[in-house]
């Protein structure tokens, strides 16, 4: 199963191909790709992205995960999140979200493992 390409990103939306939902931040999957609720886990930009954030997505089976932390990078990535995907075997790329994306992007076209979590706007 393939991850699917994010086919388009602007300020506050984002488009996953192969679905038709308009996404404001998205989790995305071999197979999947849903709304990134924050509520859910409690997320803020400070302290950002926590392991809860990122359990669903590792139990897909990725092999590299991409954190888009916003389009002027003001979602924080704490260390213990960074730690948490390297002690599950996980590589992990932490990048401002067009270019978490075109990564992504990237590596799912070569037919990678990848998952990630992407914030579209701050």
């Amino acid at each position: 199963m393939s991850s699917p390409e994010i086919a388009s990103l602007s300020w506050g939306q984002m488009k996953v191909k192969g679905c038709s939902t308009t996404y404001k931040d998205c989790k995305v999957w071999p197979g999947g790709s849903r709304t990134w609720d924050w509520r859910e886990t409690g997320t803020n930009h400070s302290p950002g992205v926590q392991p809860a954030d990122l359990e669903e997505v590792v139990k897909k089976g990725v092999k590299t995960v991409v954190i888009g932390r916003g389009m002027s990078e003001a979602l924080q990535v704490p260390a213990s999140t960074v730690d948490y995907l390297k002690k599950n075997g996980i590589d992990v790329l932490v990048l401002q979200t067009e270019k978490a994306v075109a990564e992504y992007n990237a590596l799912a076209a070569q037919g990678a493992k990848v998952g990630g979590v992407f914030h579209s706007t701050c």
